[in-house]
């Protein structure tokens, strides 16, 4: 099985995309409902809460985990990978969103730290709006700068998007919060052209549409579902020993919330009914 592991609903707009792609494999998803938002608490206690995430779909039979969280990807995922990882849980694997974004804005293979010699990418500016964790963290920056010297990478936090997208406020209510996070980006930019923005929270692709709209025209809007979806199947043709068994397909939901709570308004981000199970924090 396949794990998906996320501080609350976002992630589920990922795990649509990994189902459709692949809608025989099984996988299991667990929300940290009980602990969300992730965005404003500091690293230590993201950390920790992420290696309890992992223990708890280790325990579910996962062999390989996907944190669909770019908070807790940006701030725990290369940490837990080489200091956790390989005495606690040998044989295992854990995956992050924040890979395949950098891979598809650098076009330079996570496994590469330092940009090949023959490597020219195209000067170009990318605004990534994300959480303040994910901002502080300095992931994006810094891993698109090992890869990509000339791109250019302006952060915007959006504390107040995450709490709206998760009690599923209207449109009227989320447009101006999204329009005011664009125009704090832009103004930083100073009047220099935008090409492309990421998305860098999993609960952003909800809204694409208000960003779309807010931004400058011809500007790139980069969601992470789909590539997340591409990039685990570059994966698992890596890494057979990771792919489940064909004909297995299915999907397992746990909240350390309330189950009902949950299952109620999670189904606007899978796009299916999400009968939640409860399972204890």
């Amino acid at each position: 099985m396949i794990g998906v592991f996320d501080s609350g609903h976002g992630g589920l707009t990922v795990l649509r995309a990994l189902v459709d792609a692949a809608p025989d494999r099984p996988f299991v998803y667990l929300g940290d409902h009980a602990a969300a938002p992730y965005g404003s608490r500091g690293e230590d206690d993201i950390y920790r809460l992420t290696i309890r995430g992992m223990e708890h779909l280790f325990a579910q039979g996962c062999g390989l985990v996907v944190i669909a969280c770019n908070t807790a990807a940006a701030v725990a995922l290369r940490r837990l990978q080489q200091t956790w990882l390989p005495g606690a849980y040998p044989g295992r694997n854990v995956l992050g969103v924040l890979v395949p974004m950098v891979e598809a804005i650098t076009r330079v293979p996570w496994m590469i730290d330092t940009v090949p010699p023959d490597h020219l990418a195209e000067p170009r500016t990318v605004g990534v709006f994300a959480t303040q964790a994910t901002v502080n963290s300095g992931s994006f920056p810094r891993e698109i700068g090992k890869r990509a010297p000339s791109v250019r990478v302006v952060q915007q936090a959006c504390p107040d998007l995450v709490p709206l997208i998760e009690r599923g406020a209207p449109d009227g209510d989320l447009a101006p919060v999204v329009a005011g996070y664009v125009a704090a980006l832009l103004a930083q930019l100073n009047g220099q052209p935008l090409d492309a923005v990421v998305l860098g929270c999993t609960h952003y692709p909800l809204v694409a549409r208000l960003f779309e709209r807010a931004l400058p025209p011809g500007v790139e809007v980069l969601c992470q579902p789909t590539l997340t979806a591409r990039s685990l199947d570059q994966y698992l043709e890596r890494h057979p020993e990771y792919r489940p068994a064909p004909g297995e397909g299915g999907v397992r939901f746990f909240t350390t919330g309330s189950a009902p709570l949950v299952s109620e308004l999670a189904g606007r981000f899978f796009g299916h009914p999400t009968p939640f199970e409860r399972l204890s924090p």
